[in-house]
């Protein structure tokens, strides 16, 4: 019997990863840093005094090449994660990679000036440096060394 995958003729192509939290600008800002994207235009930050409308919504993070690759949609209220242990598992979280483990402790120290919380410091695991952290709003997120 045939796979039904491979008897499409076109599949669903992932546009974005959106993470509900309760502050989208803050949340877009903190990953906008970290990971060296721009707002999608028109989601850029209004100036200093004006009102944030788009910020109370959605707004949407892209690569140099303009596509999409995060977005933030704001919600009442999210209960945070309590992963590694806890009754709220992850759900989801995001892996980031870095090439050597000199990068990794350079983006360990960034990661925490810009707000995270480190949940998990397996930097000296020798098959796979890494350190897990949540971000201002708990979503959980890795940084490992990756060739």
């Amino acid at each position: 019997m045939a796979d039904p995958v491979e008897t499409q003729t076109q599949t669903p192509t992932l546009r974005q990863v959106v993470l509900d939290c309760e502050n989208a600008r803050t949340l877009a800002e903190f990953y906008r840093k970290l990971l060296g994207l721009r707002y999608r235009p028109g989601d850029e930050p209004p100036p200093e005094g004006a009102p944030d409308i788009k910020g109370q919504e959605w707004l949407v993070l892209c690569n140099e090449a303009g596509n999409a690759q995060l977005a933030f949609q704001q919600v009442p209220h999210l209960p945070e994660p309590t992963w590694p242990e806890g009754p709220r598992p992850q759900m989801l979280h995001l892996d980031t990679t870095v090439p050597t483990v000199s990068d990794l402790h350079a983006q360990h120290q960034r990661a925490l000036s810009l707000g995270a919380h480190l949940l998990l410091d397996r930097s000296d695991d020798a098959e796979e440096p890494l350190f897990v952290y949540a971000d201002p709003a708990g979503h959980p997120f890795c940084i490992f060394v990756a060739a």
